[in-house]
């Protein structure tokens, strides 16, 4: 019987120490959400004047950091950007010539053209982050549709108001992961 009693004892130890760890550990919060690519996070965003906690929380819903994803429709790389929109990207923001092999597979590159176009999305969009992290989703025209309909007002508050479901979970997702970032990588 005592043996049964000193099991269960240390059972309740060992699960109040892990629940300790879990509430109380940074390290243990920033291994669950890690930030990868750092620096080239903090410079696409400072390039383009996009908050870099919104970069990693893109990255994060759309490619979890992995390189050479590509979706079933077609997105390339960390940011998941459409071929066509690197295209107009590259067009518009005067890089060098960017590839598919190098939007997918090259983190850089990804996040730089994908920065740049959430800067514009940003602008298109009056700085409403919650708007513009939703055309990044479903496109600036159905965002756009959207809001001077007034099918959805653009805030976070009226998110179930979005007609396509995939992009309310999406703009839920983005900006779950941007407030832990900002909590976990306040200089990010």
């Amino acid at each position: 019987m005592r043996v049964f009693q000193k099991k269960r004892v240390l059972l309740v130890l060992l699960l109040g120490l892990l629940m300790i760890l879990f509430l109380k550990s940074d390290w243990l919060a920033e291994w669950m959400y890690p930030v990868h690519y750092k620096e080239d996070i903090r410079a696409s965003a400072s390039n383009y004047g996009v908050e870099s906690h919104l970069v990693a929380a893109i990255i994060r819903s759309e490619s979890n950091f992995q390189t050479g994803k590509e979706s079933k429709k077609g997105a390339l790389g960390l940011m998941q950007i459409m071929p066509d929109t690197a295209a107009w990207v590259v067009q518009k923001a005067g890089f060098q010539a960017v590839t598919d092999d190098m939007l997918m597979n090259r983190a850089d590159v990804s996040i730089e053209v994908g920065a740049w176009y959430l800067r514009s999305l940003n602008q298109q969009f009056d700085q409403n982050k919650i708007a513009a992290i939703a055309a990044y989703n479903a496109g600036p025209g159905n965002v756009r549709k959207w809001l001077d309909s007034g099918t959805w007002d653009g805030t976070i508050e009226s998110v179930k108001e979005i007609p396509f479901g995939e992009t309310r979970h999406y703009v839920q997702r983005v900006i779950y992961y941007y407030n832990k970032y900002k909590d976990l990588y306040p200089s990010l």
